[in-house]
């Protein structure tokens, strides 16, 4: 029986923790929770028969984004989101933070989410950001085969800045990838050095540059230290979406920067760019996610960073309505209240 209990975002948050058993990875058994908004505490037909948005987190991150969550409910949306296994409200002690040595793992949370949401509204959009952004399309592909049960009332899927390429000069990814490969299986815990995110995370929490208040200690500034099991999984998942192996089956709006600001140190432009990925990665590799018969739409959202929707407020707000016009095209059988 489902228990949906307060959340620490405040009024109106709930969240559901799932138990998902054992961990692939031989650490303790994993969780995934499920938050939503739901400022009334509907429990009625209005809450269900709207359609469901799922915002799902990439690396170093959780589900914070009551802006997001607000303007959408608003909007007529029931907005959700999840906290991956070992993510955010999800961690457990004894887990090394974010960590997986295949990006499938994460698909049990991603179903088991899925069967929730479905099993209130008539339809779920997920809309998936960084590497959330590159885990929802191959579980959406692979369930399009093994469980299309599961994915049956998703129409759509909206990509907030996917990390769908490695954001390193080309030579450099050809000449790492054989030694990723093999440390990866061999001794997939050992941390790798280098990846900080510090200019990105200072220039978006409140305490430095930015407006927004997430926990660092489930989400650091400089990001958690991540190992080359979980490197090798990535571009694994890359890999795969680069050989067309990868067909979500829906139409996919992806929103990213017009430009990237790839620097280790904080600046101003770090403020009006994506401090963490290549656009023109993002730009190259979104249209291969889906089969001819189905669109893809990339719509640059100037000045924007990173995370498009922690953007500064005029990039995030046209982002809000670009996605909004979007959605309402594409769910045009539903017409949620205003």
């Amino acid at each position: 029986m489902q228990q949906w209990k307060p959340d620490f975002l405040g009024e109106g948050y709930q969240n559901l923790t799932i138990e998902l058993g054992d961990d692939p990875d031989n650490e303790t058994d994993v969780v995934t929770t499920v938050v939503r908004y739901n400022p009334d505490n509907h429990a009625d037909e209005s809450f269900a028969a709207r359609p469901a948005l799922l915002w799902v987190h990439g690396m170093t991150d959780y589900f914070f984004h009551t802006e997001f969550a607000e303007f959408f409910h608003n909007a007529g949306f029931a907005v959700y989101g999840i906290d991956l296994r070992k993510c955010g409200r999800s961690y457990r002690p004894g887990q090394q933070w974010h960590y997986t040595s295949d990006l499938a793992h994460y698909f049990p949370d991603l179903t088991a989410a899925a069967e929730v949401i479905s099993s209130t509204h008539p339809e779920l959009v997920p809309v998936a950001h960084s590497t959330g952004g590159l885990i929802v399309p191959l579980w959406m592909s692979q369930m399009r085969t093994s469980n299309p049960a599961a994915i049956e009332k998703i129409p759509a899927l909206v990509l907030n800045s996917p990390w769908l390429d490695m954001m390193y000069p080309p030579l450099f990814i050809k000449l790492i990838t054989p030694m990723v490969r093999v440390l990866g299986k061999r001794s997939p815990t050992t941390i790798i050095p280098g990846g900080g995110l510090g200019a990105y995370g200072k220039s978006i929490h409140k305490n430095f540059y930015g407006e927004w208040d997430f926990d660092t200690t489930i989400k650091p500034v400089e990001g958690h230290k991540k190992s080359i099991g979980w490197l090798r999984a990535v571009m694994a998942g890359q890999a795969e979406i680069h050989h067309d192996h990868v067909n979500v089956g829906v139409d996919v709006l992806t929103l990213c920067s017009n430009k990237s600001w790839l620097k280790s140190e904080y600046t101003e432009d770090t403020n009006t760019s994506d401090a963490v990925l290549d656009v023109k990665h993002i730009q190259k590799w979104a249209p291969h996610l889906s089969s001819p018969s189905s669109r893809v739409d990339v719509e640059i959202i100037d000045n924007a960073r990173h995370d498009i929707f922690l953007s500064r407020k005029p990039a995030r707000d046209h982002a809000s309505e670009v996605l909004n016009n979007w959605l309402q095209s594409k769910l045009s059988s539903l017409k949620p209240s205003q």
